[in-house]
């Protein structure tokens, strides 16, 4: 997978939702991109949830605080 993966953005906004008003934008997207880029090489139907597990995963400890 050479391009990033399109649907990061909706990965970012259903992220920011469920983690709330005090979540920062910025720090939701970098951690998708890094999910994407971890991903790479994994089947494309599964990368939407894979993705979005993965990016849950990380901001755990990041969020776990608010």
């Amino acid at each position: 997978m050479d391009e990033p993966w399109t649907g990061a953005g909706d990965a970012v906004t259903r992220l920011l939702a469920e983690l709330g008003p005090g979540t920062c934008p910025d720090t939701v997207a970098s951690v998708v991109r890094e999910a994407c880029d971890d991903l790479r090489g994994s089947p494309a139907g599964a990368l939407p949830e894979l993705v979005e597990r993965l990016a849950r995963v990380r901001l755990a400890p990041a969020t776990a605080d608010v």
